[in-house]
C-alpha cells in the first residue's frame, strides 16, 4: 500500500500530500498507542486486583461445570481445565492480552499427545477464545475513549449480544463438525 501510494503520488503529482498524510498518521497511531498502552496498564492493574481478591478463580469455578461438558477430556487434568477457565475468564473481562497467554497454555496441555492434529477439543478451545463472550469490552472501549468519545461503554448492550450469539453459532459449529468430521 505504501509503495502504491508513492507511485500514485508521482504519477498525480500529489508526492506532497502522500508524504504529510503518512506522517499525520504515524502521529495519530503513537497517539493511540500512548492511550492504549495506558488502558492497558489500568485495566491490568484491574486484573492483578482480581486475581488477588480471587475474584477471577470464582469466576473460574463458576465455567468449570460448562466447559467439562464442553471439554470432557481437558477436565481430567486439573492444569489444563484451570488454564482454560482462566482465558475464559479473561475474555469474560474484555483482557485478551492476559488471556492470550493462559489460552496458549491450555493449547499446549491439550495438545500432547495428539501427534501435530488439532483434536476436536483444542478447536472447541480456539473457537471459545477467538469468539469470547465479553462483560466488559475494556480494549474496543478503550479506543472509543482515545478518540474522545463522552461514554465510550455506551457499546455494552450490543456487545453483549454480538458476542453471546458468536459464542453461540461457533460452539454449534464445533459440535456439529466433530459429529461430522471424525
Amino acid at each position: 500500500m505504501v509503495v502504491l501510494s508513492v507511485v500514485f503520488g508521482l504519477m498525480n503529482g500529489t508526492i506532497n500530500e502522500v508524504g504529510n498524510a503518512a506522517m499525520e498518521g504515524a502521529g495519530a497511531a503513537l497517539e493511540l498507542c500512548l492511550a492504549m498502552g495506558g488502558i492497558m496498564c489500568l485495566w491490568s492493574g484491574v486484573m492483578a486486583v482480581m486475581n488477588r481478591c480471587g475474584f477471577t478463580d470464582a469466576l473460574s469455578r463458576l465455567f468449570r461445570p460448562i466447559l467439562c461438558r464442553l471439554m470432557p477430556e481437558a477436565c481430567r487434568d486439573r492444569e489444563t481445565i484451570a488454564a482454560v477457565s482462566a482465558n475464559i475468564s479473561c475474555n469474560l473481562l474484555g483482557l485478551g492480552n492476559a488471556a492470550t497467554p493462559l489460552g496458549i497454555q491450555a493449547a499446549r496441555r491439550m495438545a500432547k499427545g495428539s501427534g501435530g492434529i488439532a483434536t476436536n477439543e483444542l478447536c472447541m478451545l480456539v473457537v471459545l477464545n477467538t469468539a469470547s463472550i465479553q462483560l466488559l469490552p475494556t480494549t474496543v472501549a478503550g479506543v472509543r475513549a482515545a478518540y474522545g468519545s463522552a461514554s465510550p461503554f455506551e457499546i455494552l448492550p450490543a456487545v453483549w449480544l454480538a458476542s453471546a450469539l458468536s459464542v453461540t453459532a461457533g460452539v454449534l459449529a464445533a459440535k456439529l463438525l466433530s459429529r461430522l468430521i471424525r
